[in-house]
């Protein structure tokens, strides 16, 4: 499985953006998809999962009510939009996908940056 993260770029405090990430295998060979964040000197972290099949969702509690995961299946693609970004949201995100639950990753795709300027 290949993944293709895209949307990232520079923003100003307080705004929005969407990140996509598009899978090259049709989404019901896959579990789940992901979203992870690694900023410059810190570990990578959880950020939101979604289950294909139940559309079930997950979220770290530091984004929780400002971004929201959604899949579209017949496009094989999974959003994050983050919405009242903050500074401390800058970071590499990456996209995955599981093969089985939401807690252990497989694939991983290139990652695209976001940078939130205060």
């Amino acid at each position: 499985v290949q993944l293709q993260a895209s949307g990232g770029g520079l923003v100003q405090a307080g705004g929005s953006l969407r990140l996509s990430c598009a899978a090259s295998r049709h989404s019901f060979s896959m579990y789940s998809m992901g979203w992870f964040r690694q900023a410059p000197g810190k570990e990578r972290e959880f950020v939101a999962a979604i289950t294909w099949s139940g559309g079930s969702t997950y979220y770290a509690d530091n984004v929780k009510g400002r971004c929201t995961i959604s899949s579209d299946n017949a496009k094989n693609t999974v959003y994050l939009r983050m919405n009242s970004l903050k500074p401390e949201d800058t970071a590499v995100y990456y996209c995955a996908a599981a093969k089985v639950g939401v807690a252990k990753y497989d694939y991983w795709g290139q990652g695209t940056q976001v940078t939130v300027s205060s």
